[in-house]
């Protein structure tokens, strides 16, 4: 028989012990994405769209398998953006998305000029200095463009249609979002002059304001509402608005079908599914090394109309015919 050395040994037991940790090293990391939201997950906001997961998978990409993802959320605090998206850089993720939220689509672009940015906006991404144009986006961002003003002529439009009694019709708006401001009271305006009824703008910026606001538009006779596309209606006081306007039995349209499921009586918009499962894809493409340079802003092209029936009944009013004759979703 023969002996081992102690050398040998050593030397032995060393490769022992270097071929599994070698092996390990060998082992690729699993990609990671950075969700950054400027709402809080105790808001009930914190839940990815699924229509997002479908557009990774549909790209090759499963969370918890071959990716995972780190979610940011700044509370409602948007001060905090800019240190959440630093933080998601030293964990080096391979991609941020940002969901309805100029903030943090900002935030990330001034945080990083190398790692990926997807976004979901309804601001024009070009106006608010995101990308260079929807072609030819540039650097390192791109994403989905839901141009919310740019339906709001046909949304009075329905919204008459649906309540014709009503000659003056509020709107809540958001003077924090300037750029929606503008695009939607100049387009808003001129329909109303064609349609012959008088627009009451209503500023809220705070959930006090909110209150306040309807109030002072039911007190002027307003016999419908409007509400923004700015997602701080849509999202973080949904649940408030919807509240206060069934309380004053006014109907009110939204820009989002998911407030129709919350209880309000009727909403126009670009379908949220197509431009969810959009952002997934365009996720796993440049997760696969597409450049966002290369991926042109998408601007979907399918709007939804969606009434909720039980809601109407409350109110006394009875749908026109037209109306549900062209309606995608109806809530019975």
């Amino acid at each position: 028989m023969k002996l081992i050395g102690r050398r040998e040994l050593i030397a032995g037991l060393g490769s022992a012990v270097a071929w599994p940790l070698a092996a390990q090293a060998q082992q690729p990391r699993v990609p990671a994405i950075g969700w950054l939201d400027d709402y809080s997950p105790s808001s009930g906001l914190r839940d990815i769209p699924p229509e997002f997961f479908q557009g990774l998978a549909d790209s090759g990409y499963v969370e918890g398998g071959n990716v995972t993802i780190e979610y940011r959320w700044s509370e409602g605090h948007a001060d905090r953006l800019p240190a959440l998206a630093a933080d998601l850089i030293r964990r080096r993720v391979a991609v941020i998305i940002t969901w309805a939220s100029t903030p943090a689509a900002l935030a990330a672009k001034a945080a990083t000029q190398t790692i990926p940015i997807v976004f979901a906006l309804g601001i024009d991404p070009v106006e608010s200095g995101l990308v260079a144009s929807f072609n030819r986006p540039a650097g390192n961002i791109t994403g989905v463009y839901g141009f919310a003003p740019a339906v709001i002529t046909k949304r009075l439009e329905l919204l008459h249609q649906m309540v014709p009694t009503a000659a003056t019709i509020g709107m809540l708006v958001y003077s924090a979002a300037p750029s929606y401001v503008q695009s939607e009271t100049r387009e808003l305006q001129a329909a109303a002059g064609i349609l012959g009824v008088r627009v009451l703008l209503r500023d809220a910026a705070t959930e006090g304001d909110i209150a306040a606001a309807l109030a002072s538009l039911v007190e002027q006779r307003a016999g419908a509402l409007m509400i923004s596309s700015v997602p701080f209606f849509g999202r973080a006081h949904l649940g408030q608005i919807i509240s206060l306007t069934g309380s004053y039995a006014i109907p009110t349209e939204f820009f989002s079908s998911s407030a129709i499921s919350a209880g309000a009586l009727m909403s126009y918009g670009i379908s949220e599914s197509e431009a969810r499962h959009q952002l997934g894809l365009y996720t796993g493409r440049i997760l696969k090394g597409e450049k966002p340079a290369d991926l042109p802003v998408v601007q979907p092209t399918k709007f939804e109309l969606a009434i909720n029936l039980q809601t109407a009944r409350k109110l006394g009013l009875t749908v026109p015919p037209t109306l549900l004759a062209i309606a995608d979703r109806v809530i019975e």
